[in-house]
């Protein structure tokens, strides 16, 4: 319902012309002629619509008589002539016109009296050359696409009595020269995108009745000059930005009869001084930041039909004489801080339609008086401290639609009248303390739209008519004592978007019937009593955005098909019986911000494709059976602030994601063996499993003299702390590849080794994958006997399954040879066709190239971290060169080949292209290294 709906007015004076106009014209002007028939030619799509518009002969006529056949514009469509034959009136409104008026000759039309070109597609500016049209007394040209200022120009047009230019782009500032058309009765500039003051000059305009400025960007305050208007009708400024209180002057337009100032920055009281304005209909002052009490003066106004003060700061109580507004339709005083109660002489407005107070600070009970207002449309009470219960007969006049009084202290039953109220499409009784049966208060209503009972005291069962409401869009009655099952009748209501039914106590199985409410954007049935497996066919709502279905009893596998709710941020299902793996196809949902899968029995891995979930904001897989290492790739999740892993049998690091190294230790705990740099983790280089070596164990050498081994022989561990340099190989076979004969390595079971490895990474698979190099993968695995390791897998160079054989045998001599701090410690090999793995010691933070790559861990290397990196490699090189016989030339230091603990302290590492230098010997070797590290004589040969 709109009240302030605008009339076009057509002046009176034309309308009797045209009415009265003599059928026998004399012949129009040559020129007038000319002037139209270029203007026709100039726009897009003239030809069909002005076809009456009969195109001139070439050349120049000597005599009028030429033309009275063929040239007179009199006849033509939307083309007035008087009886001298001159064009006084155009009127071509919605005519589907397409151009602008560049070409349009203002001056060939000296005696034009109107012009009307609305609602049509004008585009381009308004020509300063308008003022050549002296005598004009209305202009039109509202509802095109005319862009630019208002030329000053029209200030000019001192006969103009109608100037409309609305629902246009025009911008800049408001013409002070409209003040000089002190003829003006209409001005109407909304709409538009016109900015600055409004000009003091408007006072002026003592004749102007309706003053229509509205939607546009108007600053500033309300000139008091408008006061002078005391012709005004309709002054209508709403949707600016215009500050300050309203002129004082302006509450003496006796004539006024509509005021509408909404959506402004408007400040101040409303004075006792409104009821001068004795005409006024409509006072629409809404979403302003008006302060005060609502005068009682204000009742005094016994034409006012609509008040409409809402979103203001207005308090105090209603005024109890507002029932004196006996022709009062709507009143809407919501969302300010009234207070007191509603007053009584409310049931006197039997004409009311619309009664809004919600939000707002009242209380008391509800007058029962309101049952009398027959009329009643809308009746919002909501978000007050209103007590006692609702009138029963509150749908008398069975016209209600829109009912809302939750948020107060109601207590007992529904009113009566609301089983058979079927004018209903919007309820809300939510958050308060109502009682009943609702499979017996509430009925089937053909138009409802929205209803909420959620927290009150509602009993019995859903009922399966609520599936005959096809027009319902959002069904929430969360937070009662509802029981039964939730009825598959529900799947008809196909519009609905949101249905909540959580904290109930509902049973049985989740319908697979909700499938069927593919619009569904919401759906909440947490902490209820539902069993059974989540159904398949949910899957069906692509367009979900929340679901909850924590706090029940539902069991089985979370079903794959939950990975096609590509818009879903919200995904509960936490505080549940669910097992079996978490499905990788959840890594599908890139939107998904919030996920909870708490407290299930979900067993298995967490899917390296979760590193997808770019938006995720919070996840907890708290209290499960998962297991293995976390994906080092949540490194990925940049956005992830909150983590929960306790509870279940994780190892291995955490990953490099500041969620999890800023996570408390209540939610890291309970697991196997995580480590890393987090409160309550160990390092996951801890010291542990090793004994300190004295000085003399530094000069102990441990090497395993390899013999040329066929593809099918396997040295495991080769180099071990306190191994005897002259142990004996131990050859045994392995059962699991093909029974082909292996090496064992002192005191260790290297098959036992060999098959925790490749249990630890599921036979190398992808997930355990933390780095590539150019002749390897590598791998982390947690081992009983030396905690975490790093396992670096050669990569197979034909399909026979032969491996980078020199590089392995260069990196396994070179590293039985050495034994320093700053140098990756090799803990054990094997070399077999289908596996050549060697292990070693694993380093947390990774290699330097590593963190020198990313954005924020560069960050932590200070100056002090960066001397003694560079101070570790030159030691090893130093203890390599020079230390120990035969020398080892490493040829390959680069960034990605040192590696950092938690501490910082640099290691070598990849030793597949050193050199064991013999001693008295020549030593020739073919250029290796990496480009940009080598010297610039190796890379330029390297380069030819």
């Amino acid at each position: 319902m709109d009240l302030l709906m605008e009339k076009k007015k057509f002046p009176l004076f034309f309308l009797f012309f045209v009415t009265n106009l003599a059928i026998i014209v004399v012949f129009a002007s040559n020129e007038e002629a000319i002037a139209l028939s270029k203007w026709k030619a100039s726009l897009q799509n003239s030809q069909p619509l002005l076809a009456s518009w009969t195109d001139l002969p070439n050349g120049t006529f000597n005599s009028s008589t030429e033309l009275e056949a063929t040239t007179t514009p009199c006849n033509w469509l939307g083309i007035y002539c008087d009886l001298a034959g001159n064009v006084i009136m155009i009127n071509l409104t919605s005519s589907g016109l397409q151009g602008t008026l560049n070409e349009f000759m203002f001056s060939h039309f000296p005696n034009l009296l109107y012009l009307d070109l609305s609602m049509n597609f004008i585009f381009g500016v308004i020509p300063p050359e308008i003022n050549y049209l002296s005598k004009l007394v209305y202009l039109d040209l509202s509802n095109n696409k005319l862009s630019g200022y208002i030329p000053e120009e029209i200030g000019l047009l001192s006969g103009l009595e109608g100037l409309m230019l609305s629902d246009n782009k025009l911008n800049g500032s408001f013409p002070n020269e409209i003040g000089s058309l002190r003829s003006l009765r209409e001005l109407s500039l909304h709409n538009n995108s016109l900015s600055g003051l409004i000009p003091t000059s408007l006072g002026n305009l003592s004749k102007l009745a309706y003053l229509h400025i509205h939607k546009n960007s108007l600053s500033g305050s309300i000139p008091s000059e408008i006061g002078n208007l005391s012709n005004l009708v309709e002054l209508w400024m709403n949707s600016n930005r215009l500050t300050g209180h309203i002129p004082s002057s302006l509450w003496n337009i006796k004539k006024l009869k509509s005021l509408v100032m909404f959506e402004n920055k408007l400040s101040g009281h409303i004075p006792i001084e409104i009821k001068n304005m004795l005409s006024l209909n409509i006072l629409s002052l809404h979403t302003n930041n008006l302060s005060g009490s609502i005068p009682k003066s204000i009742c005094e106004m016994g034409n006012l039909t609509l008040i409409r003060l809402y979103r203001n700061n207005l308090s105090g109580s209603i005024p109890e004489e507002i029932g004196n507004l006996e022709l009062l339709v709507g009143l809407e005083l919501n969302e300010n801080k009234l207070n007191g109660s509603l007053p009584g002489s409310i049931g006197n407005l039997s004409k009311l339609q619309v009664l809004n107070i919600r939000d707002n600070q009242l209380s008391g009970s509800i007058p029962q008086v309101i049952e009398n207002l027959m009329d009643l449309v809308v009746l919002r009470l909501a978000w007050n401290y209103f007590t006692g219960y609702l009138p029963q007969n509150i749908c008398q006049g069975g016209k209600l639609m829109n009912f809302t009084a939750n948020g107060n202290h109601l207590i007992r039953s529904v009113p009566k009248s609301l089983r058979n109220c079927t004018s209903l499409s919007r309820i809300r009784l939510d958050g308060n303390q109502l009682t009943g049966n609702i499979s017996e208060d509430f009925n089937v209503y053909p138009d409802l739209d929205y209803i909420n009972l959620s927290n009150n005291k509602f009993y019995g069962e859903i009922s399966k008519s609520w599936g005959q409401s096809l027009k319902l869009r959002s069904f929430e009655i969360a937070g009662n004592n509802i029981s039964g099952i939730i009825p598959p009748e529900i799947g008809n209501i196909t519009q609905l978007f949101r249905l909540v039914l959580s904290s109930n106590n509902l049973v049985g199985e989740i319908p697979k019937e909700l499938g069927k409410l593919t619009s569904l954007i919401n759906l909440t049935l947490d902490h209820n009593q539902l069993s059974g497996s989540i159904p398949a066919e949910l899957g069906l709502l692509t367009g979900l955005e929340y679901l909850d279905l924590s706090t029940n009893g539902l069991s089985k596998n979370i079903p794959a098909s939950l990975g096609s709710f590509l818009k879903l941020h919200h995904l509960k299902l936490s505080d549940n019986k669910l097992s079996h793996e978490i499905p990788i196809e959840l890594g599908k949902l890139g939107q998904l911000s919030i996920l909870d899968l708490s407290h299930n029995f979900l067993t298995g891995k967490v899917a390296s494709e979760f590193r997808k979930l770019q938006s995720l904001l919070t996840m907890n897989i708290s209290h499960n059976n998962l297991s293995g290492v976390l994906p080092q790739s949540f490194k990925e999740l940049r956005g992830l602030e909150y983590v929960d892993i306790s509870q279940n049998g994780f190892w291995g690091p955490i990953p490099d994601n500041k969620a999890f190294q800023d996570a408390p230790a209540e939610a890291l705990q309970g697991n196997k063996g995580l480590c890393g740099n987090a409160g309550g983790l160990q390092p996951c280089n801890t010291p542990d499993n090793r004994k300190n070596t004295s000085e003399t164990d530094h000069k102990v050498m441990y090497f395993i003299v390899l013999p040329i081994l066929t593809p099918f022989l396997c040295a495991l561990f080769g180099i071990l702390i306190n191994v005897r340099r002259t142990k004996n190989l131990e050859q045994k076979e392995l059962s699991n590849m093909v029974n082909e004969p292996f090496h064992l390595v002192s005191n260790f079971d290297g098959r036992k080794l060999y098959q925790q490895i490749i249990k630890s990474t599921e036979d190398f698979d992808v997930r355990y994958c933390i780095g590539e190099g150019g002749f390897g993968s590598v791998y982390i695995a947690k081992l009983p006997s030396f905690d975490l390791v790093a396992i670096k897998k050669l990569h197979q160079v034909s399909d026979a399954g032969m491996t980078y054989s020199k590089e392995f045998f260069n990196e396994v001599r070179a590293l039985t040879e050495i034994r320093h701090r700053n140098i990756v410690r090799l803990h054990g090999f094997c070399s077999h066709a289908r596996n050549s793995f060697l292990v070693y010691e694993y380093f947390e933070k990774g290699s330097l190239a590593r963190i020198l790559s990313n954005e924020e861990e560069p960050k932590e290397l200070d100056w002090s971290k960066r001397v003694n990196i560079i101070r570790g490699v030159a030691h090893a090189l130093s203890y390599m060169h020079f230390s120990i016989n035969p020398a080892i030339v490493h040829r390959d230091i680069s960034s990605k080949n040192i590696l950092l603990d938690s501490q910082f302290v640099a290691h070598i590492s990849d030793f597949g292209t050193a050199k064991l230098l013999k001693h008295n010997s020549s030593d020739w070797t073919a250029v290796a290294g990496t480009v940009g590290y080598m010297a610039p004589v190796e890379q330029n040969w390297l380069t030819r």
